[in-house]
């Protein structure tokens, strides 16, 4: 019930706990490759106007959703009057389920790679690159390796999670989201001491060549702006149903989105120079951090320490991202069944396990599943989330919770054409070419 359910703690409590959900994976391992695979600053520029019009009140507008109806996805959308709210909010639950099963895998590759740099460290030979996933075809070791290290993600995320969201979720957030911000700096710091380190800091700040925006660079921009903020009508619903009536939405969310920015910043600034430095290319997709990076490393003096700062520090923010999806898919059981917190969390656990599986054969299924769950079906949940604040929830209600009336409009006729307008010039101008 509405008058039961935990709150956080403090003010620093929620801005650690939701930079935290919204830095994740998205902003250390995503973003710089977006970067990379979109032309540098000309996506770096336009990526911060889409956080400043479109995230900021979406997200301010998933907060609402959550503290209005104290529900997550499941129920959230039914309460606050959207038609057919309930089976919507059931498939929201299930595209988390697939998004969580590929980005909980992905941690494992962190956390292996982590280990990697330890053993450099200690010269004990250690090939960190054998858990990534083929390009095609299947290897068993791979998979195998995935597998475990899938596993031992998920049972600690079951550890906090069982714990509840003030001893477990706020109290692992105070300490891994600062720690995160001063590793960044230190690499940072590194980066730019290497020489030739200036030519990719120009490229990835300043290089924007007549030209070269288009659709695919506006909609990959959309697309991280909602990865990395964790919109989606999922993981903030939730949380903002954890949120205290006295919680400045606009400011928080404000605050948010400039923690998550920075951290994407920072860390392009971290990893981009040192790639121009030493001869890498900023363009190699996913395989940014996980093959052109440590190759980085290998050269860099003293790499295996910043490689293990690194790789351990990413592990502990996107552990935070996890939390936050199991969190979702736990909230969805418990407000709608009968079942405990303790089995929902492990019942969740054992089902993101068998759904990691099928993304982590090979590329040719990880990468058309990382788009589909990570950009295509968030930005689609961001869209329902805010049309539900916005046209089914009731206008003084939703002027309440917002604390603003012109946000509330904002949200209400701007937003929703934003991310549909930049949809359409997507398809339309994929179709034509």
């Amino acid at each position: 019930m509405p008058d039961t359910r935990e709150t956080f703690a403090s003010r620093f409590g929620v801005l650690a706990t939701m930079i935290g959900v919204a830095v994740g994976l998205g902003n250390v391992w995503r973003f710089p490759y977006m970067v990379g695979q979109f032309g540098g600053a000309i996506f770096v520029g336009f990526y911060v106007l889409v956080v400043a019009v479109v995230g900021i009140p979406a997200l301010a507008a998933e907060w609402t959703l959550g503290r209005h109806t104290r529900r997550g996805t499941v129920g959230a959308f039914a309460k606050a009057g959207l038609p057919f709210g309930k089976p919507i909010g059931w498939f929201f639950f299930a595209v988390v389920m697939a998004a969580t099963a590929y980005y909980t895998a992905v941690i494992g590759w962190v956390v292996f790679h982590a280990l990697g740099s330890a053993a450099a460290l200690l010269d004990v030979p250690f090939d960190a690159a054998a858990i990534l996933p083929p390009s095609d075809g299947f290897a068993g070791r791979s998979f195998l390796l995935q597998a475990i290290f899938t596993g031992l993600v998920l049972v600690a995320c079951v550890v906090v999670l069982l714990r509840g969201l003030r001893s477990g979720i706020e109290a692992t957030s105070k300490f891994i989201t600062p720690a995160l911000f001063a590793v960044l700096i230190v690499l940072i710091v590194r980066a730019l001491t290497l020489p030739g380190a200036g030519e990719g800091v120009r490229w990835y700040l300043f290089n924007v060549k007549a030209g070269s925006f288009g659709p695919a660079v506006a909609l990959a921009a959309m697309g991280q702006a909602v990865f990395s903020l964790a919109l989606g009508g999922t993981f903030m619903v939730v949380y903002g149903s954890y949120l205290g009536e006295r919680e400045n939405l606009r400011l928080n969310a404000t605050l948010t989105a400039i923690g998550d920015t920075a951290a994407g910043l920072l860390a392009g600034l971290a990893i981009i120079p040192a790639v121009f430095a030493l001869g890498g290319q900023p363009g190699s997709g996913p395989r940014l951090i996980f093959e052109t990076l440590p190759a980085v490393f290998d050269r860099m003096p003293a790499g295996a320490l910043f490689g293990f700062l690194f790789f351990a520090s990413l592990a502990g923010v996107a552990y935070l991202s996890a939390v936050a999806a199991l969190e979702v898919l736990v909230a969805g059981l418990t407000d709608n069944t009968r079942l405990s917190r303790r089995r929902a969390v492990w019942l969740t656990a054992g089902a993101v396990f068998l759904f990691s599986l099928p993304p982590t054969v090979n590329l040719r299924v990880f990468v058309p599943w990382d788009l589909t769950f990570g950009s295509g079906m968030q930005t689609l949940g961001a869209l329902v989330a805010v049309v539900t604040v916005g046209w089914a929830l009731a206008r003084a209600d939703a002027i309440r919770e917002l604390g603003e009336r012109r946000l509330y409009l904002w949200i209400r006729y701007v937003i929703p054409w934003a991310i549909i307008s930049v949809g359409v010039w997507w398809v339309v101008t994929e179709l034509s070419s």
